[in-house]
């Protein structure tokens, strides 16, 4: 008979036995998981821990082929291609490294069921966005706040330090957003930037498979996504494939020397965007602009590397797969190497036909941005396929005219003719349309605070073709008063307990700023039930003494928009509007809610806007 002595003796040497044979750590394995049924059945695991080179990866799986085991110059890495068979389920696999002939790691990897009813419906002209900087909305969760063994604390009295915005924050508030009339969130990056200062902004991510825990749990990223899709409103992912925070865990052990352009060195870009369109460009020149980093925080990563290729890749496609996001609005768009910015985009757009991607690229010139929507055929032969683009064109040509004198090269005829380049995109109904951002001074301060030269805004960009896009607080005149980019992301007022202000409820708003909010709401509620404003064409017509006017017209409806933006009421002559108003004989006024017979004139109010809908 075995005494107890003796059991506990076998059980100890079975248990460090066990210790021993899978004593190797796996500090790193992306991506997370996997699902079965995408499109592409090529996947790429990447394994991340100390000296794992010399061990040998097998996987026993009928419905899975490993077909390649990279090894690279740093001995921490192996990358293991795999090709899963199309008629695969969804299951746990093992995947056992090898010493020799013993298994010092077993690694349960799984492949999981796509979620059903998943489409990954983009958003478009229908939509209007509401732009978010997470840090800066609305403090949840407080217990959040600080996180234990992350670089930088809260400091509310920073601007540009932490502030305590999170996803509970946003949650908790997406009422507000949808009774305004905002059917999509675009959220400035959310994942993890443990940076030692001036982390909060998001651009530079330290763990592209995690949510920043200052913010929440990647599990509270995906209940965003499902609550506000059940309310109607879409989520837009901002990302970065450009540069990466010089935190980051590969940045600081890089699995080949290629994997950080400049060898893993700072070297400015040069901001040369045009070298990408001009056809005397020198390589040196292209490569300045392309390999250059952003700041010294910010490695700018080698994406004609492979294996990076292959990694930002499946990243995006994990995302879209994990929390069901609507769309990405990709930051520095033309900054990556461009022939990786095609294969990316069209691996995104192959595997989810239905969804959406806005790329940045901060360029006033139609010329320059046109060159990177779908669709446009270029002189040096690169076809993209990015669906939609930020009119920086736009919005800036329409902010300076509303301050400029009215002559014959200002005001509005800069608007007229900047709209006119739209022969240059292959889709400018597909173009986000803005007033401001979070890298810009706000609207109300670019007005120099004229409140009816934001009323006119508003319009403008409420109507226009594209997809609107306004900034968090646009709605309450939100401004900032000094320069730098933490006083543009200033916080929104009632999003933290104590506050004595709150633009959620209005409490302690002016009566200029409730005045602003209700003109919002009205807008984009109205423009939420118009087809016409969605995708109906467009006819402008050249402005004249200080006035101008766009029609926006399907079979069924006709809207005409009109700007007046003298300082006295103005009178202007219906005739040259008869090939779009034809026999029609009422309007009816939809800011004022007043219904008018057509007659030859039209009075307009000083420094107004007007909507007519004509009937």
């Amino acid at each position: 008979m075995i005494s107890i002595k003796q059991l506990v003796t076998v059980f100890l040497f079975v248990f460090f036995i066990s210790i021993s044979l899978f004593a190797q750590e796996i500090d790193r394995i992306e991506p997370l998981n996997w699902w079965v049924g995408m499109n592409n059945p090529s996947l790429q695991i990447l394994l991340y821990g100390d000296d794992i080179r010399a061990l040998t990866p097998v996987i026993s799986h009928a419905n899975i082929q490993l077909k390649k085991v990279q090894s690279v110059e740093n001995p921490n890495y192996l990358f293991l291609d795999l090709l899963l068979a199309d008629d695969m389920a969804a299951t746990t696999v093992n995947i056992d490294l090898f010493k020799g002939n013993k298994i010092v790691k077993r690694i349960e990897y799984a492949f999981l069921d796509r979620e059903a009813g998943l489409t990954a419906n983009g958003f478009d002209s229908s939509d209007v966005m509401y732009l978010i900087t997470p840090d800066r909305f609305a403090n949840g969760d407080t217990s959040n706040d600080e996180i234990l063994g992350m670089r930088e604390g809260l400091d509310r009295s920073f601007d540009d330090g932490r502030h305590g915005g999170d996803i509970k924050g946003i949650l908790d508030n997406i009422d507000y957003i949808k009774e305004l009339g905002f059917t999509a969130i675009w959220l400035n990056p959310i994942l993890e930037n443990d940076m030692d200062t001036y982390s909060y902004h998001g651009y530079a991510a330290t763990d592209f498979y995690k949510v920043d825990a200052r913010y929440g749990t990647n599990e509270e990223y995906k209940k965003l996504c499902q609550i506000a899709q059940s309310k109607g409103v879409k989520i837009i992912m901002d990302m970065i494939l450009n540069h990466s925070g010089s935190e980051h865990w590969f940045v600081k052990d890089p699995p080949t020397s290629k994997w950080i352009n400049n060898n893993n060195t700072f070297k400015p870009t040069s901001h040369k965007r045009t070298t990408h369109q001009d056809p005397y460009a020198s390589e040196y020149d292209k490569m300045a602009f392309v390999d250059g980093w952003f700041v010294d925080t910010m490695p700018d990563l080698n994406q004609r590397e492979a294996l990076m290729a292959t990694y930002l890749i499946q990243n995006t496609l994990w995302w879209i797969e994990y929390a069901g996001i609507n769309g990405i609005r990709m930051d520095t768009y033309p900054y990556p190497d461009k022939n990786f910015m095609s294969d990316w985009t069209s691996a995104v757009m192959d595997q989810y036909p239905n969804f959406n991607i806005v790329g940045e690229e901060w360029s006033l010139n139609p010329v320059v941005v046109s060159f990177w929507q779908r669709g446009k055929v270029n002189s040096n032969g690169y076809v993209s396929s990015l669906p939609s683009v930020m009119d920086f064109p736009i919005q800036d040509t329409f902010n300076r005219s509303l301050l400029a004198p009215e002559n014959w090269n200002s005001g509005w005829i800069n608007v007229y003719e900047m709209l006119g380049n739209d022969h240059l995109y292959p889709d400018p109904s597909s173009l986000v349309i803005f007033p401001d951002n979070h890298d810009m001074d706000r609207f109300f301060t670019q007005i120099n605070y004229d409140f009816d030269l934001f009323k006119m805004g508003m319009v403008y960009f409420s109507t226009l073709r594209g997809i609107p896009q306004f900034y968090y607080g646009t709605e309450i005149l939100m401004k900032n008063e000094k320069e730098g980019h933490g006083q543009i992301r200033s916080d929104f007022p009632g999003g933290w307990k104590g506050d004595m202000i709150n633009g959620f409820t209005g409490k302690g708003l002016t009566t200029q700023e409730q005045e602003a909010k209700a003109l919002t709401t009205k807008l984009l509620n109205w423009r939420k039930e118009k087809v016409v404003i969605h995708t109906g064409k467009l006819m402008q017509f050249a402005p004249e003494d200080g006035v101008y006017s766009f029609f926006r017209y399907n079979e069924k409806e006709k809207v005409m928009i009109i700007f007046n933006k003298n300082d006295k009421e103005t009178v202007v002559s219906m005739d040259k509007y008869n090939e779009m108003i034809g026999d029609k004989s009422n309007a009816f006024d939809v800011l004022n809610d007043r219904r008018f017979p057509l007659e030859s004139t039209l009075r307009i109010p000083p420094k107004t806007a007007l909507i007519l809908e004509i009937n």
